[in-house]
């Protein structure tokens, strides 16, 4: 009668160096063992080492091969645990995993402490945990499988109101191929890819603008019809010469982290793009600036050098960003799932939902709330984290 195979897990921990996984597996191999998984991870120079073995003998005690690996890892002044596993679960019972990027500097012991509870309080399984900032604990990505896809939404809420206060961005994201395979990215202008309101900028140079930035915020908390707020707006604007207009827009301060981000994405073979409910004129310089490939703005109407005070049809709308993004994702060849669209007023919010992963920079509190995840402090650049970079990787990409 054949004795069944018994499935051992071998966890080798201790000083890092050289040749230990080739030592251990050049012991598997000889023994003509089964190797079925295999993971190993180094935090500050110390190693943990995870495998997975079949063993013929049916038993853990006085198996050969057990007995080799103790000698090796004690010989390299490691220590050696084995355990006996169950039956393996079958792929069709595994759970949907997501992954949950934790960004901010009050992470910290208490603050993992308040994601972690959050998460077990839903039922989510932690499988790993990765840090993907280099100085200090500032950036987490932790993949968990969450069983069933409906309590997505509800665990992103309660992970939320777990770090409130504590300087935490928190994004949950479905750990799919697409997930780590996006190729488009399009973001609005004023307040992400630029650190102003082009229209408020144009309003002081012009003597009106506390009339304009009131009317611009509440457009941006959505408590205005955008394309009727736009149009009183620049009708304020009537007599500017569009000279001063073209000068402003060559002196736009850019967004912390936006040339960083956006290196970053073309290196890596992303496709970029400006959609401004703004103007055309800074839209197109700012395109410029950094290399973008595609730029969509309004058109404003000048007539002997100066603004009539009207925008040119056809008007970049909230469900205009919305189509744009689809239709540069349709020529790209691109699926709207590999899509990432970056906003801060309320006027983004169709375009943050017709993309892959939707992201509130910075926003308001109407967008906040409606987008896939929020970045409320720092700079564009840590879009990357969610994107699963290593700053690290980030870093020698830049510097290299």
């Amino acid at each position: 009668m054949n004795t069944p195979a018994q499935r051992a897990l071998v966890s080798v921990t201790g000083p890092d160096h050289l040749g230990i996984t080739a030592a251990l597996t050049e012991v598997i191999a000889a023994h003509r063992a089964e190797l079925l998984d295999i993971e190993q991870v180094v935090v500050q120079r110390q190693l943990t080492l995870c495998v997975l073995v079949s063993l013929p003998s049916g038993a853990l005690e006085g198996d050969p091969l057990i007995g080799a690996l103790r000698a090796v890892t004690a010989e390299m002044g490691l220590d050696l645990q084995v355990r006996a596993l169950g039956a393996p679960e079958t792929e069709e019972a595994r759970a949907p995993r997501y992954a949950v990027t934790a960004i901010g500097d009050g992470l910290g012991a208490s603050g993992v402490n308040a994601l972690s509870t959050a998460l077990a309080s839903h039922g989510a399984n932690i499988e790993w945990i990765r840090r993907l900032s280099t100085h200090g604990l500032t950036s987490l990505e932790i993949i968990c499988a969450l069983p069933g896809r409906e309590h997505a939404v509800a665990l992103r809420r309660s992970l939320i109101e777990a770090v409130e206060g504590r300087d935490i961005d928190v994004a949950v994201q479905r750990e799919t191929l697409t997930r780590r395979s996006k190729r488009l990215v399009v973001m609005d202008m004023d307040s992400t890819l630029i650190q102003v309101e082009v229209v408020d900028e144009l309003a002081r140079l012009h003597g009106v603008a506390d009339a304009v930035a009131d009317i611009t915020r509440r457009a941006m908390e959505g408590e205005l019809d955008y394309e009727a707020s736009l149009r009183e707006r620049v009708r304020m604007l009537a007599g500017l010469r569009f000279a001063d207009v073209r000068e402003l827009a060559r002196n736009l301060p850019l967004q912390t982290g936006a040339r960083d981000l956006v290196r970053v994405l073309h290196t890596l073979g992303f496709r970029t793009a400006v959609i401004s409910g703004g103007f055309e004129v800074a839209a197109q310089a700012v395109k410029d600036e950094l290399g973008l490939h595609y730029a969509y703005a309004n058109r404003l109407e000048v007539k002997d050098g100066v603004l009539t005070g009207e925008v040119l049809d056809p008007v970049v709308t909230p469900s205009r960003k919305a189509d744009l993004l689809d239709a540069i994702a349709q020529q790209e060849s691109i699926a709207l799932e590999q899509t990432i669209a970056i906003g801060d007023g309320a006027n983004d919010l169709l375009m943050l939902e017709r993309a892959g992963l939707g992201i509130a920079f910075h926003a308001k509190p109407a967008l906040k709330q409606a987008a896939d995840t929020s970045l409320s402090a720092g700079g564009l650049d840590r879009v990357l984290y969610l994107l699963g970079l290593h700053a690290r990787d980030v870093n020698e990409l830049l510097n290299g």
